[in-house]
């Protein structure tokens, strides 16, 4: 599915495929609360990976959870 957003078009499948495998990951590993709520800052990171130009959600997963687990580390 396609969602007009301004003048950027966002395919909801492949941002939510990305956010399904990062959260699953970052839940069993105790990152994040293991609650169905949704992080959203997991979620924004996604989407702004997303609208510079990565459309493959297994690529978008794996440099959003580097991404977190750095900042975590970092904190």
């Amino acid at each position: 599915m396609l969602i007009e957003r301004g003048l950027r078009v966002m395919n909801i499948d492949v941002v939510g495929r990305a956010y399904d495998i990062a959260a699953n990951y970052l839940r069993r590993t105790g990152a994040i609360a293991d609650t169905s709520a949704t992080y959203d800052p997991l979620l924004e990171l996604i989407v702004q990976m997303f609208h510079r130009g990565e459309t493959n959600p297994i690529k978008l997963a794996n440099k959003a959870i580097s991404i977190f687990e750095a900042a975590k580390m970092a904190a």
